[in-house]
Formats: C-alpha cells, structure tokens, sequence
C-alpha cells in the first residue's frame, strides 16, 4: 500500500493498485451498510450528498431507524430511490417509549419490502438515556418481533458487552442473525460474534488510530464476515474527522481496511458487496 494513491471522483485515497475505473459510479460496488439519511444534518443538502455518494461508487446506502418517527421517515426516504433501504427499530435511548402499540408499528413498517432489518437496537449503557432494565427489556422484545417477521438484526451495543452477549444467548440469537454495528468491542468479543455467524460492520474510527483493538479485529476476523458503514453524520474518517460524515467518505475506510488486509481496493470492494448481500439476506442491490 506504500505510496501508492488513486484519486475516487475528486477525492484523494490511499489504495493498493486501487485503479480509477473500480471506483468509478458505472463499476459501483460500495454499499454504506448504516447510516442516517434522515437526520436533520442533511436537511439542507440531502439530494446533494447522495449525488456525492453515487459518484464516489456506492451502489447501496441503507439508512437506519432509531425510533418510530425515524423509522418511518427511513422508509420513505427508502422508496424515493431504489438505491436507498431501510430499517426499522428501537434504539435503546428510545427504551422508554418501547409500548405495545410502538411494536405494533414497528411490525406494520417491518413488513414493507423496502425493509432489511430490525435495528439498530440493544443496549447503550454509556450514556443510560434510557434505564437498563428498560433497555434489556425492549432488546428482547426488538429480536423478538425480528424472529416473527424474519429479518435480521442490527446490533448496537456500546460499554454493555456482556449483557448484550448474555441478552442475544438466551434468546438464541444466532437463529435470527444480523450485523453488528460499529464493533467496538476486542478480539475476544469478535471470536463470539463471529461464531454466532454475525457480521462485524466498521466506520471510520478504523482510520483514526494504528495498532487499536479494531485494527486486530479487522486484520483477524474472516474477510468474509466484514462490512462497512460510515454511521453518517457521525465518525467521519480521517482526513475529515471532526466534521460531519456522509456517504461518499466510506471509501477512505474501505482503503484502510484494503491497507490492512494487504488486498487491492478493486478485490476488496466485491467481496465487501457479497457480505452484505448475505448479511441483508438479498441477492444484489
């Protein structure tokens, strides 16, 4: 990877023999497999950041509930383009309002084909905007209405390893399967997700720190058990770290990833495209 550069629709990327023409929109196969269209940060420039995101090779974006209203503005931005997916969930910050008639909905928008997924979903016990046992609660009940409707899930699990574990076990997880959300967890955690047959999805903290945890989780985990996903508007990768995330940036996290599997870019970005085809249980995008 050392010195070697390519340049992806105007942006300067670190690669392996990265070749414009497999980053080039005709030949997209990026897919951002989590991030948030619907936030008010791209209120003004939406249309604008797709635009940026299709030129720099995304064929895919799938952009993410967090809530009910979230969710349903998820799916409607979903159906304005064939490129866009969705999914639906309860974040544990939103625990609180996780009543029967919020699942009811959730179920009904769950159903719509624009779906993939039932997420993100899980436990936050970092910020505790919610309290625990109403996390946990809401959790179980998050995969099981994945479990009634068949999709997978997505994982969000931040400083509550070892109750999301605990919580994904007893209810058999590995049956429903899924993605989890911008792993942060160590190589240990990892070796569990990846025997429960759940994928590892990584943003752009992979570029802010050689030698992390989550650098070892990449080098080590099966290719085949990868993702990316750029969490927009939040940790946009280096060099754009600090400000706010979109799309199109995925690729500079795709090059770091490339860099530390000591793969070309244009070999990575397939295989990267085939797992989430699995993860998201479709055929092509």
């Amino acid at each position: 990877m050392k010195g070697s550069r390519c340049t992806v629709q105007g942006l300067r990327v670190k690669g392996n023999g990265c070749g414009r023409k497999a980053m080039k929109a005709r030949n997209a196969f990026w897919i951002d497999s989590h991030a948030h269209l619907g936030m008010g940060d791209f209120k003004e420039d939406r249309r604008e950041v797709l635009e940026r995101a299709w030129g720099a090779g995304l064929a895919a974006i799938i952009t993410i509930g967090i809530d009910l209203e979230s969710s349903r503005q998820a799916l409607a931005l979903a159906r304005t383009d064939p490129r866009i997916w969705a999914t639906v969930g309860l974040h544990p910050h939103e625990a609180s309002a996780a009543d029967e008639p919020a699942f009811e909905t959730l179920r009904v928008l769950a159903n719509d084909p624009k779906v993939l997924a039932i997420g993100e979903i899980g436990l936050d016990f970092f910020r505790n905007y919610s309290p625990p046992d109403l996390q946990k609660a809401s959790f179980r009940r998050c995969l099981h209405l994945a479990r009634e409707v068949s999709l997978p899930v997505v994982i969000h699990d931040r400083e509550a390893h070892e109750e999301t574990l605990r919580i994904l076990e007893e209810e058999r997880a590995w049956e429903i399967g899924g993605v989890f959300h911008c792993f942060s967890g160590d190589w240990v955690l990892a070796r569990v997700c990846l025997d429960w047959n759940f994928f590892l999805s990584v943003t752009g903290a992979l570029t802010y720190k050689k030698g992390s945890a989550l650098e070892e989780v990449v080098r080590r985990a099966p290719l085949e058990s990868l993702l990316l996903e750029t969490d927009a508007p939040f940790l946009a990768p280096n060099p754009f770290r600090g400000k706010r995330n979109e799309p199109s940036y995925l690729v500079h996290t795709a090059a770091r990833m490339a860099e530390i599997r000591e793969i070309p870019l244009e070999e990575l970005g397939p295989i990267l495209y085939q797992n989430t085809c699995r993860a998201f249980r479709r055929p092509n995008w």
